[in-house]
Order: C-alpha cells, then sequence, then structure tokens
C-alpha cells in the first residue's frame, strides 16, 4: 500500500474501543454469572478471537457489533473444548486465557499463528506453575502451543522481573481460584484495567505501590462495560496531529488511564500542543476528547516508569522524535523486542531508510531530530503497529512511501486507513 506526503489533516474521529479493556470484558463475562454487556467493543482479529476461544468453551457470546453479550456460566462454567484453542496474533489472549484454563477441571491445549509462537510465555508458566498449575511448552522452548491440565492452584505473592499487564493480569485471573490471596509486585505499575474491572465484576482486588492482590472469589457477576476509546489507536492520529504541517485533529472519547497516558506526557514534554476537554470518569475508566495542533516539537528522553504507560506506542513517538529538534533516547524498552515483531530493530531499520539519524541501543534507540524524511519500500513485518507508524511517517516524507503487509492493521484497527484518509485536506 503506498502512502505519500500530506498537505494537513483536520476534523475530527472517534477511535475504536479499547483493545486490552474489550479482551477483559469478554473474558471476565464469561466466567462471571449472568448478562455482560460490552459496548463499544473493538472489532478487531485479536478481540474476536478472545470471543472464538470462549464461545468453544460452551459460552454463548452475541456480537450485534455495535455490542457484544455475553451469557457467563460462573468461575466453574467452561466446559472442556472439542478442538485446539486458536488464540490467533493475539497474546493478550494466550496469556490471560492460561491464567483461567489453569484452574479449570479438563485439559486443552493453546495455539496462535507463527509470531504467537514465537513470544515468549515462560513469563507466566514460571508464576502459573508456582501457583500449582501444570503448564508445558509443546515445543520445549518456552512459547505455544501450551498444553494446560487444569488443577487446584494456591495462592502466592509473585516478585514480577517485567511491568507486563499480561503477566500480573493472567496471575490474578488464577487468585480467582486459588486458596489463598494471590498478589504481584512489579518493577514499575503496569495498565490497571484488569484490576479495575474485575472490581466492577465483584472481585475484591486491591492495589498498594506496585503490589496487586486478589481474594479467592466464590463468584463474579454479570455486568455492563463502556469501553472507552483505545489510546493506543488515538496514538496515531495525535501523531499525525503534531507532525504534519497545518493539522489540527480533535480525538474523541479515548481513554486516559494514568496507566497508559505516558503519550500525552512525552508529547507535552516534547513542546506538543496538546488539550484535553470534556474529562469524564466512567467505572474506573477516565476519559477524555484530545485536541491536537501541529507545532515545533523538541527531543527528550524517555525511560524508566513511564515506559509501561506506552510501550505500544513507542514506535510512533520514535517516528515522531525523528521530526523533532534535538536528540531523544528511548531507554528501559527491551520490552519492545518480544512483541509481534522485534519493535526496536525493525523501527531503527525502517526509520534509517526514510533518510532518519537513529541509533540502535540495548533497550531503545538514540533518535537525532530534525532531518527531512524521504519514502522509502517499508516491510510491516506483519505487525499493526508498525504499519500504522509509517502510514503516519510517510504523510511527513517527500516522495512515496510503500507498506508491504499494510493489511494487518485489522488485529486492532480495522478501519484505520479509512479514518486516516477521511482526515486528509
Amino acid at each position: 500500500m503506498e502512502f505519500t506526503k500530506s498537505h494537513g489533516l483536520r476534523g475530527e474521529i472517534t477511535v475504536p474501543g479499547d483493545k486490552s479493556i474489550s479482551h477483559r470484558a469478554v473474558m471476565f463475562g464469561s466466567i462471571a454469572k449472568g448478562l455482560t454487556e460490552i459496548h463499544n467493543f473493538l472489532q478487531g482479529a485479536d478481540c474476536l478471537s478472545t470471543i472464538a476461544c470462549f464461545e468453544k468453551m460452551g459460552i454463548s457470546i452475541e456480537n450485534r457489533g455495535d455490542r457484544v453479550l455475553v451469557q457467563g456460566n460462573g468461575l466453574h462454567g467452561l466446559k472442556k473444548p472439542d478442538c485446539v484453542l486458536d488464540c490467533g496474533n493475539s497474546g493478550t489472549t494466550t496469556r490471560l486465557i492460561s491464567g483461567i484454563l489453569c484452574a479449570q477441571d479438563f485439559t486443552v491445549t493453546l495455539t496462535g499463528d507463527e509470531s504467537i509462537q514465537k513470544r515468549p510465555m515462560k513469563r507466566i508458566m514460571d508464576p502459573l506453575s508456582l501457583m500449582g498449575a501444570d503448564i508445558t511448552s509443546l515445543q520445549g522452548n518456552g512459547c505455544a502451543p501450551l498444553l494446560i491440565k487444569g488443577g487446584p492452584v494456591h495462592g502466592i505473592h509473585y516478585p514480577s522481573k517485567v511491568a507486563s499487564a499480561q503477566v500480573k493480569s493472567a496471575i490474578l485471573l488464577a487468585g480467582l481460584y486459588a486458596d489463598s490471596p494471590t498478589s504481584v509486585t512489579e518493577p514499575y505499575v503496569s495498565r490497571n484495567h484488569s484490576e479495575i474491572m474485575l472490581d466492577l465484576f465483584g472481585a475484591q482486588v486491591s492495589a498498594e505501590d506496585t503490589t496487586a492482590t486478589i481474594q479467592p472469589a466464590s463468584e463474579l457477576n454479570g455486568a455492563k462495560v463502556m469501553v472507552p476509546g483505545d489510546i493506543s489507536s488515538a496514538a496515531y492520529f495525535i501523531a499525525a496531529g503534531l507532525m504534519v504541517p497545518g493539522s489540527q485533529v480533535l480525538i474523541r472519547n479515548v481513554g486516559i488511564n494514568p496507566t497508559r497516558d505516558g503519550i500525552l506526557r512525552v508529547c507535552q514534554d516534547m513542546g506538543a500542543d496538546l488539550q484535553l476537554l470534556n474529562r469524564s470518569e466512567g467505572a474506573g475508566e477516565p476519559t477524555a476528547d484530545i485536541l491536537v495542533r501541529w507545532g515545533a516539537l523538541h527531543g527528550t528522553e524517555i525511560g524508566g516508569a513511564i515506559i509501561p504507560t506506552l510501550i505500544d506506542e513507542l514506535p510512533m513517538i520514535a517516528a515522531m522524535a525523528c521530526l523533532a529538534e534535538g536528540r531523544t533516547v528511548i531507554r528501559d524498552a527491551a520490552e519492545l523486542k518480544v512483541k509481534e515483531s522485534n519493535r526496536i530493530a525493525v523501527m531503527v531499520e525502517s526509520l534509517r531508510s526514510m533518510g532518519a539519524d537513529v541509533t540502535e541501543t540495548e533497550d531503545g534507540m538514540i533518535i537525532q531530530g530534525g532531518r527531512p524524511l524521504h519514502g522509502a519500500s517499508i516491510d510491516s513485518r506483519g505487525d499493526h503497529r508498525i504499519a500504522m507508524t509509517f502510514a503516519v511517517t510517510a504523510l511527513c516524507a517527500d516522495g512515496a512511501t510503500d507498506i508491504r503487509g499494510a493489511d494487518c492493521v485489522t488485529i486492532s484497527y480495522p478501519r484505520f486507513y479509512e479514518d486516516l484518509q477521511g482526515l486528509m485536506v
């Protein structure tokens, strides 16, 4: 798919529902008792994989597009599937569902696409095994396919080496079934959508500093979930509005949970013209309209506790830094190496091909901004974040940019290109 330089973006947009929250609403609704009604559910391939997995375990799920209705069977109401559960490209599905499955009374195999079968699962296998779970990597490499033999689990306190919401959530979900409280301590606080939503469904969950704790549950109750716009999807329009000369873009109803709003803080550190309007909060998830206007940006340093709050947005931030004056340093971001692609290596290679001055480091990159960019041929590696990042970056580059594998955006944002085109002046 080919992209060329833009003369500016103008208008307003509403991005799809939050991917993390959509996944969790289906999962928690499936193991709750009664009806869960999900509004603004993300109709992306990853979240549809979660629906498919739970339908294969006997859960009735009605996908009406604007609403998803989940008829939960309770904590112990899942049925043994008659086939392997295919998680597609979704690491969230694979890791979180493992926490639920390890406490069931049946055996199941989890698999996914080629990318999932290379992504590290030992990070959830180890703590779940400490809880008594029986999980085996069938290839012996710590990746999917995973064979999970369900059984009793017990509570633990787990000091996680990584600040990962997927690791934390897998442990907390297993903790619902445990014989004593379960807690996870992280080096930094990762996104807390699971804790917020578990509370909505009636679980006893608490957080103190970087530790989250859950009590064993006898039952969860179905709930109404209003899914805010996904800030990770909004990030591309935030960046486009700031990068493309003459632009002004308003993004409506975006989730601005403090464990996810790192991109807003980084943009402000870079001198961005960015305003939050119409703030509100429902069921613990704050939202706002985000107004951005093009203007001069300058480099910044990004690392430490802010990294978990913007890990998915770092490719777009790196591209934005190429147009900012001065130096930007991204560190403590080694987690980017184990996403759908090695996003550090891919970003460095691809940005250089467009004329940027980027140096790869062990856990991030150093970007000398202010150099003009030109079109190039970009291989998305099947990574939706890479494809969307370079669709936006191409709008600021001389000449044409061709993105191979551009259709991978269906994983999280099926209408991305149409929505981007709709803002073009």
